[in-house]
């Protein structure tokens, strides 16, 4: 009697035969003809729209040029980026400090910093903006004293907020309380074992934060953070209603006067689709500086 490990004749000719079956199988790639009708149809309607843009006198190109680059519209382009800037940086900073309140152990603090975010979110931009613009109708005077009782010096309210200091006032103390839940946000998808790995090397807290939570969180802040930018940027026309010399604004004095609304809208359209550009470039290269190291 003599043992083998050779496999049953039956079997060794069914896996030849197999191999066989699977070498004279022939690769087919896979097809998509929805996505390629889906590439058509859109492409076709782009051409359409391009020659519309092109062909149609109605947006009268040559008026668009002559506006587009003028002095007037060059400085309404500088406001709003001014308007943008200090509301970006005003209201970053002060929704970072919210934000950390709202991450304390202090009770008073959780609170004050969860009724600013409740009370700024709920009242809309444009009656922030109002109400700042009128603050010498409510307040004519300030006086500075004893809570409750006499004031040592007082001065007039006139001249005190003028608008474009209420529209910056406005668009970042409005931007601080989304800022706040951004940064928040980005606090807490940091995972808790940093820290308490933190902790234990000794680390200071101050440090943990500079150099161990906020490099993490900046991945999830920066997306957010972005979009609000630009939403911010954009909402810039709404102190247009205060009579600030920014994009849409100083477009819609143009268009008043001579009637020419389509040409003088796509100015206005162009120069915020350039802006936007140049931020979410910014935003892109930040975004990778931040992602180094990560896996994703």
């Amino acid at each position: 009697m003599s043992l083998t490990s050779d496999p049953p004749v039956g079997k060794a000719a069914a896996n030849g035969a197999e191999r066989e079956d699977y070498s004279a199988l022939k690769v087919v790639p896979v097809r998509h003809p929805w996505r390629w009708a889906a590439v058509v149809v859109t492409a076709v309607l782009v051409a359409q729209f391009a020659h519309g843009l092109i062909t149609n006198p109605g947006w009268e190109w040559d008026v668009f040029a002559d506006f587009f680059t003028t002095r007037t519209i060059l400085k309404a382009v500088w406001i709003t980026i001014q308007l943008t800037f200090y509301g970006t940086a005003l209201g970053f900073a002060l929704g970072i400090v919210l934000a950390f309140m709202r991450l304390s152990r202090s009770p008073f603090l959780k609170s004050v910093a969860f009724t600013y975010i409740w009370a700024f979110r709920s009242i809309p931009l444009i009656v922030q903006l109002l109400f700042w613009f009128n603050l010498t109708y409510l307040y004519k005077r300030l006086d500075f004293g004893i809570p409750f009782g006499p004031g040592f010096f007082s001065f007039d309210t006139a001249g005190l907020v003028g608008a474009m200091s209420a529209a910056v006032l406005g668009l970042a103390l409005h931007q601080a309380a989304y800022a706040a839940e951004i940064v928040r946000g980005g606090v807490l998808a940091v995972d808790g074992g940093q820290l308490e790995a933190a902790a234990a090397l000794g680390i200071p807290r101050l440090r943990q934060l500079r150099r161990i939570v906020l490099p993490q969180a900046m991945r999830s802040i920066l997306p957010n953070a972005a979009n609000e930018v630009i939403s911010l940027f954009k909402g810039t026309s709404i102190v247009s209603v205060m009579a600030i010399g920014e994009l849409f604004y100083q477009v819609q004095v143009i268009y008043g006067r001579n009637g020419r609304v389509v040409p003088l809208l796509m100015v206005a359209t162009v120069w915020y689709i350039i802006l936007t550009t140049v931020l979410s470039i910014a935003q892109y290269y930040v975004e990778r500086h931040f992602s180094r190291g990560a896996t994703r």
